[in-house]
């Protein structure tokens, strides 16, 4: 007896589950783009009708910043290349080879987000968004670091599955120096990644790390070159990447200094840049997933990634009302966002934070007066 009785909906059919909105896709900066491009072999060779979510936050001008509405796109680009059963893997990455991204525009930040708490806690809700359609997806996510990775940067990526980086990239924090906090995924991410004392540091003291010092302390999967001379690759020159210790001291992935550092910087001044390793490096991590069985690779990775959830889901609830809180007027986000954003304006990129200490200790009262006290002063 066949099955024909039961009433199925023709075998062809296909339903589309995403729910976000496309318009905020684009290609003219500032914006989230999105592509599909073919799976590709280790020959190069296309297969067919598999494909790689290419998701790149194109704003290069401002280091690849985000926007309130390139966070809404690269929502809706996750969403999208979940919900499409052809993308195997997700590479999210940056525009040129400056950058992956600095973090939170801070132009936006400055002109609307300060003194509007309301908008602030609002900000944060397509934020939540991409997070959770990573959480929810079977799919592997790369992040492609092309360049610098600062601040939110450094968050937005975190919740990638692997990283692969340009042997160029940096990589660190900079809330503590400029009115923030590393609350949106890297002070939650990189105790799990590193340890406890290195995520202290690196959330903390606002240094910033080489591609190389972060695959040492194991929160890159992967590092290629990308500066060619004389028609080859060479590794980064203003980093150790020859010699482990040192007089005792690890050295690796560690900067250079004095002459030998201004050396180095001339160096890479005058050599172009090549960003075609890093495009195989991660093209051969998809291929890899796309040989394996897609629904062993889904539980498995969703499984792994519920460490970095459980870290996020503990703090996520209260961060949207301190965002909202230290958005306030005068406070510390209103002069670090605020000083950072005029830093042509006064020349100086910050507050006197040694006066804005000594005030508080001598009990005077967070407010206007403060605020201009500590505040640079345009230049005359």
């Amino acid at each position: 007896m066949t099955l024909e009785w039961i009433p199925r909906a023709p075998k062809n059919e296909k339903r589309s589950h995403q729910f976000g909105d496309e318009k905020f896709l684009g290609t003219k900066p500032p914006c989230t783009m999105y592509e599909k491009r073919p799976v590709l072999d280790p020959d190069g060779k296309e297969v067919e009708g598999l494909y790689v979510a290419w998701i790149t936050l194109n704003n290069p001008d401002q280091y690849n910043s985000y926007t309130g509405d390139m966070v809404k796109g690269t929502a809706v680009a996750f969403d999208k290349a979940v919900n499409d059963d052809s993308i195997v893997a997700v590479v999210f990455t940056g525009a040129g080879d400056k950058a992956f991204c600095t973090g939170g525009n801070v132009a936006e930040y400055t002109k609307y987000y300060a003194h509007r708490p309301q908008a602030c806690h609002h900000y944060l809700s397509p934020y939540w968004h991409l997070f959770e359609s990573v959480w929810n997806s079977p799919k592997p996510f790369i992040r492609r670091v092309n360049g610098i990775s600062i601040g939110g940067g450094e968050e937005i990526g975190g919740v990638c599955d692997l990283t692969i980086a340009s042997d160029l990239a940096t990589f660190g924090q900079v809330g503590p120096q400029h009115g923030s906090v590393a609350m949106g995924g890297a002070a939650q991410f990189k105790p799990i990644e590193m340890t406890i004392q290195d995520a202290m540091w690196n959330c903390v003291s606002c240094e910033q790390w080489s591609a190389y010092k972060m695959y040492r302390k194991n929160y890159v999967h992967q590092v290629v070159p990308v500066l060619k001379k004389d028609g080859k690759f060479l590794r980064n020159p203003l980093v150790f990447t020859d010699k482990y210790v040192e007089d005792g001291e690890l050295v690796y992935g560690e900067f250079k200094t004095g002459k030998e550092a201004q050396k180095a910087q001339e160096l890479v001044d005058t050599l172009p840049r090549d960003l075609s390793l890093l495009d195989k490096a991660c093209m051969d991590m998809v291929w890899k997933f796309a040989n394996l069985f897609p629904g062993c690779v889904g539980l498995t990775i969703g499984m792994i990634r519920s460490v970095k959830k459980l870290a996020y889901d503990r703090t996520r609830t209260e961060l949207p009302w301190w965002f909202a809180a230290n958005a306030g007027p005068f406070g510390e986000y209103d002069m670090g966002m605020g000083s950072f954003f005029t830093r042509k304006i006064t020349g100086k990129d910050n507050i006197d934070i040694l006066k804005y200490r000594r005030m508080v200790a001598e009990g005077h009262p967070v407010d206007q007066e403060l605020f201009e006290a500590v505040m640079p002063k345009p230049k005359k």
